[in-house]
């Protein structure tokens, strides 16, 4: 029987993620088999949970996901599991609204997992039990088993917080992380730092698993664990081989990193081989059926990108000759004319005549839901579908038209005057990134457009 709790905190950067990866790295080290899942719309605490468990880290999202949906891939992916391991998202009872919707605690209910709180102890000491004490009376149904002190500061310091927590709560202080000068994740846009960008990343996972053995009581964790029952619809197994392939390229590399396993699981499901390709190193695309790029951080590689012409020349001579490509925002920047950083123009694969420049604070940066109105490759018109967007990029110039922009915007920024999605012969380039288990149709519609290519070049 898989085991599961649910990592949250008061707020974003309180600590969780620390705890959330220190733990399925310790876990990992023992020899368990850890699956790990993020709430919310995530790649980069996901990458990090990811690497410390070896295997994929799902993200279950009850924005983009309905309860079904959530649950049926939970039981899936925690299947044969030991230990399954939820990191949250923003503050415990933080949603949309005043009743909380979509927010952690809420997932928690759903999945009838228990919580593990961390709390962020800084400068403060018997007030840490009243915000335990308050997120235990605020929702009765949620299920706090446990708290983690963090950023303690000296031995009385955490004596005194961790004897008011237990005594006014009841809940047990299952570990204590004392400060440190040392900063395992430094921050950057998101928030921490993608473990792809991270030098160190491996010893850095070695480091979180070294800190969760000696400042949290992993057998007393693993004792507040729930049992997770199987899910209520038939799970089954997710059928990652066909008779009958195509061939889709992923950029997979330090510029573009932002996948969700299950867009990648439900292209293979649909009868694609996907071949990792990097932007920076590759002399040229292979042979392809299709192309996805998904998102990322494009300008902290622009160099590399640029300097790389036989490559870029590729993937425009691939989007001329007709070839299926979908791009998420790291990868719509790609398919443009240029990248301006701090005064310098970087050349770009040129698929689209925009110019792209990086702006100091988000220019867009939450859920986003839009309605299909344009012909395009890869959605059927009318379709409404929901997703998230996140970038710093404004469009310095487009020699474009802004009705010729595939979708309407109901909620979100988009590309430019509340529309998104760029589309050139069988290309679709957009700011919004979806996931397959919220828009199921786009991974069959991805890979048979991928069929049609192949089928014309066969005949050709």
């Amino acid at each position: 029987m898989t085991k599961g709790i649910i990592v949250a905190g008061l707020s974003g950067g309180s600590g969780k993620s620390v705890v959330a990866v220190g733990l399925v790295a310790a876990y990992a080290r023992q020899g368990r088999k850890v699956v790990p899942f993020k709430k919310g719309p995530d790649y980069i605490d996901a990458g990090w949970m990811q690497l410390a468990a070896g295997q994929p880290c799902y993200n279950l999202d009850p924005y983009l996901m309905d309860s079904e949906v959530i649950r049926h891939s939970f039981g899936l992916h925690s299947d044969n599991a030991e230990i399954a391991i939820i990191e949250g998202n923003r503050g415990l009872f933080d949603g949309v609204n005043i009743e909380g919707a979509y927010s952690t605690a809420e997932l928690s209910v759903e999945l009838k997992l228990p919580v593990l709180l961390v709390v962020d102890c800084t400068k403060t000491t018997r007030t840490v039990a009243a915000l335990v004490l308050g997120c235990q009376k605020l929702d009765p149904r949620v299920m706090i088993k446990g708290v983690v002190l963090n950023r303690l500061g000296t031995a009385r310091h955490e004596s005194i917080v961790r004897q008011s927590v237990e005594h006014y709560t009841g809940i047990p202080v299952v570990g204590a992380i004392h400060r440190s000068r040392t900063d395992i994740f430094p921050q950057r846009h998101l928030g921490v730092t993608p473990h792809q960008e991270h030098e160190g990343s491996d010893q850095a996972t070695i480091l979180l698993a070294d800190m969760a053995e000696k400042y949290l009581d992993l057998k007393a964790i693993e004792d507040l664990m729930a049992d997770i029952g199987m899910p209520e619809t038939e799970t089954g197994s997710i059928p990652l081989e066909s008779s009958a392939r195509v061939r889709i390229g992923v950029l997979k590399d330090a510029a573009f990193q932002f996948y969700y396993p299950e867009n990648l699981e439900s292209l293979i499901e649909e009868g694609a081989e996907l071949i990792e390709i990097n932007a920076m190193t590759a002399e040229k695309l292979p042979e392809l059926d299709g192309l996805y790029i998904g998102g990322g951080f494009p300008e902290t590689s622009a160099r590399r990108l640029a300097e790389n012409s036989s490559f870029k020349q590729s993937v425009k001579f691939a989007a001329e000759s007709g070839l299926p490509i979908y791009a998420e925002c790291g990868g719509l920047i790609y398919l443009g004319e240029s990248l301006l950083l701090d005064g310098e123009e970087y050349p770009l694969a040129g698929v689209f005549p925009i110019r792209f420049g990086l702006h100091r604070k988000p220019q867009a940066h939450g859920y986003t839901e839009l309605t299909v109105r344009n012909r395009n490759p890869f959605y059927e018109e009318g379709e409404r579908i929901k997703g998230h967007e996140f970038r710093y990029s404004e469009i310095l110039s487009w020699q474009g038209s802004e009705a010729d922009l595939a979708f309407e915007m109901q909620r979100g920024v988009g590309f430019m005057g509340n529309k998104d999605g760029l589309v050139y012969k069988n290309v679709l380039a957009l700011y919004t990134h979806i996931h397959s288990l919220s828009t199921p149709q786009w991974a069959g519609n991805f890979v048979d457009r991928a069929f049609e290519f192949k089928a014309q070049k066969d005949k050709s």
